[in-house]
């Protein structure tokens, strides 16, 4: 919860010092709340129809309830305690078990959404500072392959019965595009959304000029901003290694796990943010290019069309892919 609320703190404060403070001198409606594990704020101008808001935070407590790893009745609960046997679900998380294969596929297994039997493992959220043993994690990745999820129309079967689906890599970014498609068809043309450090950004400023938002820099303890971006209608998702993690003789462990060895990436990469049009693209990318690495994640990005990416290494240099 500590981590979860300094990330949250970083972010506003990051915001103000970027000039984010609203697009304009005119007042904003805003709203906060604690889902999907981290707090989540939404700020509209141009309205004061506070029940716009109010439906947004219905719309995160019911996609919670669909998508949750750790919820006992969601949809995700269902398909992993089914011991294989296929599991009806509702079309959106179907769309989103979808979209998660397709990075799955595209990273060649790096970004694996079959990740759940390691995340439980690690838990580095509620057990910090265990390191599981060896032979615990040899028979923990042994049930990870996104090969083992079959996904026709709305029914999910796991041919590994002892497979598990963690779509924490990719979930927010789904709901923060539903969030703008709702509010977009509210007629609303000025909202930041944020859930947990998915930045979303419904059109421009008031005034016409980009929003200006503050991409944080690793570890530092005054929550400064290491460089920004200007955005106008799209989304900014940043992964990295202090978002979650613990340390341990000197070692950083996080939260980021690499299918094929059970243990978390080291490969340099401190931070990987992406700047796309959908968050959803940006949270499955943010993740595939940080698995990837430097070299791979670059020429991925710079093979697809409309994606910016910005890599922060150990040495805290920025690299940049797409611009």
């Amino acid at each position: 919860m500590k981590r979860i609320l300094i990330w949250f703190l970083t972010i506003i404060i990051m915001f103000t010092a970027s000039g984010c403070t609203g697009p304009s001198s005119e007042e904003s409606i805003k709203t906060t709340g604690m889902y999907f594990d981290t707090v989540i704020s939404i700020e509209v101008w141009g309205s004061t129809d506070t029940s716009i808001l109010a439906h947004c935070k219905d719309l995160c407590a019911e996609y919670e309830q669909l998508l949750s790893r750790t919820i006992d009745t969601s949809d995700i609960s269902r398909i992993n305690s089914a011991n294989g046997a296929p599991v009806e679900v509702d079309a959106r998380t179907a769309e989103v078990i979808g979209k998660g294969l397709y990075y799955s596929r595209l990273s060649k297994g790096a970004f694996d959404i079959t990740i759940a039997p390691l995340s439980e493992l690690w838990d580095i959220d509620d057990r910090p500072g265990n390191i599981p043993g060896p032979a615990a994690i040899e028979e923990a990745k042994s049930h990870v392959n996104y090969k083992n999820v079959l996904l026709e129309g709305n029914t999910v079967t796991l041919k590994d019965p002892k497979a598990g689906i963690d779509l924490g890599a990719i979930a927010k970014g789904f709901i923060a595009d539903k969030l703008k498609d709702y509010l977009t068809s509210r007629e609303i043309e000025h909202a930041l959304i944020n859930l947990g450090g998915n930045i979303v950004a419904v059109g421009d400023k008031m005034n016409g000029e980009d929003f200006h938002i503050g991409i944080q820099k690793p570890f530092d303890e005054q929550n400064s901003a290491i460089t920004s971006v200007d955005i106008k209608d799209k989304s900014v998702v940043s992964s990295g290694v202090y978002e979650r993690y613990f340390k341990k003789d000197g070692k950083v462990y996080h939260h980021i796990l690499n299918p094929f060895t059970g243990y978390p990436y080291d490969n340099h990469l401190l931070q990987v943010t992406i700047i796309s049009d959908h968050s959803v693209d940006g949270d499955g990318l943010s993740t595939t290019c940080f698995a990837l690495g430097l070299n791979k994640g670059g020429a991925l990005i710079e093979d697809l069309d409309g994606i910016k990416a910005i890599f922060v290494t150990d040495d805290y240099n920025l690299h940049y892919a797409g611009y």
